[in-house]
């Protein structure tokens, strides 16, 4: 089991230039990183996908859109 930092997260979503929602973000974190992949932050580990988004949003890391979400580089910490 991988355990990767939510950055990676914020950062597959500003490559990708999409609006997200939960359920297809959450597809997207699986596609990309894998399934068994959990995910750690500064404060945090082992969270699954669907604890990771909760995390992010939950610290204003998603910017909000007619269809959904997104995130860009103001969002992102400085470490």
């Amino acid at each position: 089991m991988q355990d990767t930092h939510v950055h990676e997260i914020m950062h597959m979503m500003m490559e990708s230039g999409s609006v997200y929602t939960r359920e297809s973000l959450k597809k997207a974190i699986i596609d990309t990183f894998g399934v068994a992949t959990t995910y750690c932050s500064c404060s945090m580990s082992m969270m699954t996908a669907d604890q990771a988004i909760d995390f992010l949003e939950a610290r204003g890391k998603f910017i909000p859109a007619e269809d959904g979400f997104y995130t860009d580089e103001s969002k992102k910490c400085s470490h």
